[in-house]
C-alpha cells in the first residue's frame, strides 16, 4: 500500500470510529434533554448535514484514492485536523449533556459562556470547517475540500446558525417546564 492509501485508510478509520461514538453520545444526550423538556429546532434541515458529511467522506475517499502522491505539506493538514479535533472535544466537553448534533434547547437556560465559547461563538462549527478542509487537502483531494467547504458554509451561515440563534433566544425567554405534581 502506498502512502496515500495508508493515510486515506487511517483517516477513514479515525473518522468512522469518531462519528459512531459521537452519534452514541448525541443520542444519549438527546434522550436526557428531551426528558428535561427540551424543544427541538431545525429538525427539517438536520438530514442535510448527513448528506453533506456522507458526500464529503465519499468525495475525499474517491478523489484521494486517485491521487498519485501525498501533497508536499500533507502533514500540516493532518496537524490542522488534529487541532480541529482538540477544539471539537473541548467544545463537546464544555457543553456536557447539552451537546448534541441536533438543535435541542432547554427552556430558561442561558447559553454556555465558558471554555471555547468565551472566545468563539460556535467552536464546534469552526472545528468542522477546519476538518472539512484539512482531511481532503491532506490526501490530495482539493475539489472535495472546496465543494464541501462551500456547501457547509451555505448550510451553517444560511440555515443552522440562524436556527440556533433563534432557539437560544427562545430558550432564554421561555419558562422552564413545571412538573405536573408541582
Amino acid at each position: 500500500m502506498d502512502s496515500v492509501g495508508a493515510l486515506v485508510l487511517t483517516l477513514l478509520a479515525v473518522l468512522l470510529v469518531q462519528r459512531m461514538l459521537e452519534l452514541r453520545v448525541a443520542k444519549r444526550n438527546e434522550a436526557w434533554a428531551r426528558e428535561q423538556g427540551a424543544t427541538e429546532f431545525g429538525a427539517r434541515h438536520y438530514p442535510l448535514f448527513f448528506v453533506l458529511h456522507g458526500g464529503w467522506m465519499l468525495g475525499w475517499l474517491v478523489e484521494g484514492s486517485n491521487a498519485e502522491a501525498l501533497p508536499n505539506l500533507w502533514w500540516i493538514w493532518v496537524l490542522v485536523f488534529g487541532l480541529a479535533q482538540g477544539l471539537r472535544y473541548w467544545a463537546i466537553g464544555t457543553l456536557g449533556r447539552r451537546w448534541n448534533t441536533r438543535v435541542l434547547v432547554l427552556p430558561g437556560l442561558a447559553p454556555i459562556a465558558r471554555g471555547p465559547y468565551r472566545v468563539v461563538p460556535h467552536p464546534n462549527y469552526l472545528a468542522v470547517v477546519l476538518e472539512l478542509a484539512a482531511v481532503p487537502l491532506a490526501v490530495g483531494a482539493p475539489w472535495t475540500a472546496i465543494i464541501a467547504g462551500v456547501l457547509n458554509a451555505a448550510l451553517l451561515l444560511g440555515i443552522r446558525i440562524p436556527c440556533e440563534m433563534r432557539a437560544l433566544r427562545w430558550a432564554a425567554q421561555a419558562k422552564p417546564a413545571v412538573p405536573e405534581e408541582a
